[in-house]
C-alpha cells in the first residue's frame, strides 16, 4: 500500500468516526462526557467554517490535520465497545448510502460567535490600552 493509499485510507476512518460520533450523540448508552466532547466535535467537523480559516500559511490545516483527528480519536475512545460498534455500523450504512456529509448550521453559528467574542475581546483591549 503507498502512501497516497494509506492517507486516503485513514482520511476514509477519520470521516466514518466522525459519522460515528453524529449518531453515538444520541445513543441512550453513550455517556455524558463523551456526548458532550462528541458533540462539539461533530458541530466543528461538519460546520462549513473553520475556527482557523484555511487561508492563513500552515495554521490554517492545522486543524483539520491534526486538531479535528485527535478530538475524534479522543472522543471514540470514550466510547463503550458495544455502543461504538452499533454507531460505526450505523455511520458505514449511511455513508454508502447518502455519500455525502451533513451540514451542521450550529457549528457554523458558534465558530461565527466564537470569532465575533474574539473580535469584542480585542476591541476591548484595544480600547484600555488606548484610553491609558
Amino acid at each position: 500500500m503507498g502512501l497516497l493509499e494509506a492517507g486516503r485510507a485513514w482520511a476514509r476512518r477519520i470521516k466514518r468516526d466522525a459519522m460515528t460520533l453524529w449518531f453515538a450523540r444520541k445513543h441512550p448508552r453513550t455517556p455524558w462526557h463523551a456526548k458532550a466532547l462528541g458533540i462539539f466535535v461533530v458541530a466543528y467537523a461538519l460546520s462549513p467554517i473553520d475556527l482557523i480559516p484555511d487561508f492563513i500559511p500552515v495554521l490554517g490545516y492545522l486543524d483539520d490535520v491534526i486538531l479535528l483527528p485527535v478530538l475524534i480519536w479522543l472522543t471514540v475512545r470514550l466510547l463503550p465497545p458495544d455502543v461504538l460498534a452499533e454507531c460505526r455500523a450505523q455511520a458505514e450504512a449511511w455513508m454508502k448510502e447518502a455519500r455525502s456529509k451533513p451540514r451542521s448550521r450550529a457549528g457554523a453559528v458558534a465558530i461565527v460567535v466564537l470569532w465575533l467574542a474574539l473580535g469584542l475581546a480585542f476591541a476591548w483591549w484595544i480600547a484600555r490600552r488606548l484610553s491609558a
